[in-house]
């Protein structure tokens, strides 16, 4: 089973993502486990989870105190041997992708930090093995979005969390992208689904498949 740890301002922004859907069966079917930990609960009293930088700046930065404290509980409740990773959501990390999420779904614990305003306190690097994901180039208020989107993508890759064909054929498993997909009416305001899907002749079918989703992979590398 992968163990999920997440380290957050903001528990409360998880419980309707983790419940629903495929992240909600693969709970159900202990496929995960998944624990929210909250830094203010962390912070001794009379402190803050936050404060301004030495040397002056703007925003808020991530004290380093009630993180370790968090992160050293988690570590002392598991296994020594464990396949684990720490992970802060930050927007100078190196772009989230498709293989973190298969890696991270391979583990036997992924601890998810949620990254704050102007950054987290420096020395967290310092003490733990952190790596760094982005969600994309541009800055969030904070990390728990994120968060919940490499939680997703991780999770759904789970053996038993869906169907094996259904990830076989999906975008960035392989250098194609996913093929385009019609359903009912087969013409709706004047457009048409494609005659070949229509055919019945399977064969037909899959080769329309393979080369529109290696047009689209061609399209998207233009792009980028």
């Amino acid at each position: 089973m992968l163990h999920i740890d997440v380290i957050t301002l903001f528990p409360e922004m998880f419980a309707p993502v983790i419940g629903l859907s495929i992240l909600g069966r693969a709970l159900e079917r202990d496929l995960v486990a998944i624990r929210i930990h909250d830094i203010v609960a962390a912070c001794a009293p009379g402190t803050r989870a936050d404060e301004r930088p030495f040397g002056g700046g703007p925003g808020m930065v991530l004290r380093i105190e009630p993180l370790a404290t968090i992160i050293d509980a988690v570590v002392a409740q598991s296994a020594p041997d464990e396949r684990r990773r720490f992970v802060l959501t930050s927007a100078s990390g190196p772009r989230f992708t498709h293989g973190d999420a298969s890696d991270f779904a391979a583990l036997d614990r992924l601890v998810l930090i949620c990254g704050h305003y102007e950054g987290v306190d420096e020395r967290l690097a310092a003490l733990y093995p952190i790596e760094e994901r982005s969600l994309g180039d541009f800055v969030l208020t904070g990390g728990e979005i994120p968060a919940m989107a490499f939680l997703d993508a991780t999770v759904r890759l789970i053996d038993g969390a869906i169907a094996p064909e259904s990830r076989a054929a999906e975008s960035f498993v392989g250098a194609d992208l996913d093929y385009p997909a019609y359903t009912r009416p087969p013409v709706f305001r004047g457009i048409h689904v494609p005659a070949v899907l229509l055919s019945g002749d399977h064969a037909a079918i899959a080769q329309w498949r393979r080369e529109r989703s290696r047009e689209r992979a061609i399209a998207r590398k233009q792009t980028t």
